[in-house]
């Protein structure tokens, strides 16, 4: 095994931390080099990045910009870094996240190891049905308005090691390169995208609200998954209380508040008859709303407040269904279809199905009836009745149920 010579890195190191890279985002960065292209040459890439991390001598390319639609219109900024800086990032996290991953708040389960969306979305419906009001948090551009020296003065109290608090200067302080190919020097705030930034981001969070929270709320649970909040209080009061309290504390970190997406809700249910304006709210794919139940024992309707397939969610599934253009596939078979459609549809059903099997039941009947569609194209026979395809896409389904993801579930079957 390799040694370092200057900083306490070993070539081992890096080849651990290319293992968690290999099977991430295989965006290129700056440099044009993929991941395909970077594993062509990997011993050698790899001792490059060791070479230099161990001497001092790395200093991290700039990241490249990239947008990506949001839910909700508009873009996001991602800070898109090369392969060989994803590796060196990751050889800083794998060292610092075992120390101060277990100190993070119960509360919190964005971009953790064993903690996952779903871990956070339980906890979020555990409360609502304990809790009459929450905030739905939103902070503004907070990935991209981090302060540095706070987080760094944060970073300073878990680990004294001058070389992990040397590079990560450097990241932080590394230009992005524009679209249009201009170079944008950065004082502030984490770039998306990058391998490190969500640890460094929770990290600030972690001082920044977690743990006043746990010092100064300790009765109001609350639920964060990297900067989406939400804050489960007891009364209407306490929640205007609360929230003019957090807008502050958040203002001595330098975090703003979004003034249009930040609001408290009433988990409106039973008899309520409360005219709040506000009574349902997104979190992680699902809004949370009233909704008709029956109950177990005697099958009587109530008001309760439940998760559901938000319309942004569906949205942007519809959006991805349109990207595969399957109308325009009449040179295909059914089985090719089901072969490139299948990945998407089994990725949507492990997470959707959390809420319930009939979840994603408007998304599968819009997926067969786009097959409908291409059955009229594809046949001469059915181009001329959209009754006859449907009933040809039901005998199909009823003869090979696991031809497609979700005709094996009882949301998908056709019928």
């Amino acid at each position: 095994m390799k040694e370092a010579r200057t900083q306490p890195i070993t070539y081992e190191m890096v080849c651990n931390a290319w293992q968690e890279v290999k099977g991430g985002g295989k965006s290129a960065g700056v440099d044009g080099v993929s991941l395909k292209a970077f594993e062509a040459d990997l011993s050698g890439n790899l001792y490059k990045v060791w070479n230099r991390m161990a001497s001092g001598s790395y200093f991290p390319p700039a990241v490249r910009e990239a947008e990506i639609p949001k839910d909700g219109g508009g873009t996001r900024t991602l800070g898109i870094p090369t392969v060989g800086d994803r590796v060196a990032q990751m050889v800083v996290k794998m060292h610092l996240e075992p120390g101060i991953d277990p100190l993070f708040h119960d509360g919190s389960f964005g971009y953790r190891p064993g903690r996952n969306q779903h871990g956070a979305l339980d906890r979020v419906l555990f409360h609502c049905r304990r809790s009459d009001w929450l905030i739905d948090l939103d902070i503004k551009a907070f990935f991209d308005e981090i302060d540095h020296g706070l987080l760094m003065r944060a970073l300073e109290r878990h680990t004294t090691e001058k070389w992990v608090l040397m590079y990560v200067r450097r990241w932080l302080c590394a230009p992005m390169e524009r679209l249009d190919g201009k170079l944008v020097e950065r004082n502030m705030g984490t770039p998306q995208g990058g391998v490190i930034s969500p640890l460094l981001a929770n990290l600030f969070l972690h001082y920044a609200f977690d743990m006043w929270m746990q010092k100064h709320h300790p009765g109001l649970p609350f639920v964060r998954f990297a900067d989406d909040i939400v804050v489960h209080c007891r009364t209407e009061a306490e929640a205007r209380a609360t929230l003019g309290a957090i807008e502050s504390r958040l203002g001595e970190c330098k975090l703003r508040l979004h003034p249009d997406k930040t609001k408290i809700v009433h988990c409106k249910r039973g008899n309520s008859r409360d005219p709040h304006p506000h009574v349902s709210f997104d979190f992680l794919g699902f809004t949370f709303k009233p909704g008709k139940q029956r109950r177990r024992d005697n099958g009587k309707a109530f008001l309760g407040f439940n998760p559901v397939l938000s319309r942004k969610s569906f949205t942007r599934m519809v959006g991805d269904l349109e990207e595969l253009h399957i109308l325009k596939m009449s040179d295909k078979t059914l089985g090719d279809i089901a072969q490139a459609l299948n990945p998407m549809l089994r990725g949507w059903l492990r997470y959707y199905n959390w809420a319930g099997p009939r979840t994603l039941g408007n998304l599968f009947r819009n997926v067969n009836g786009r097959l409908v569609k291409w059955a009229m194209r594809k046949h001469k026979k059915l181009r001329s009745s959209a009754r006859k395809a449907y009933r040809w896409v039901l005998c199909e389904a009823r003869d090979k149920p696991r031809l497609f993801a979700h005709w094996n579930t009882s949301a998908g079957k056709p019928g």
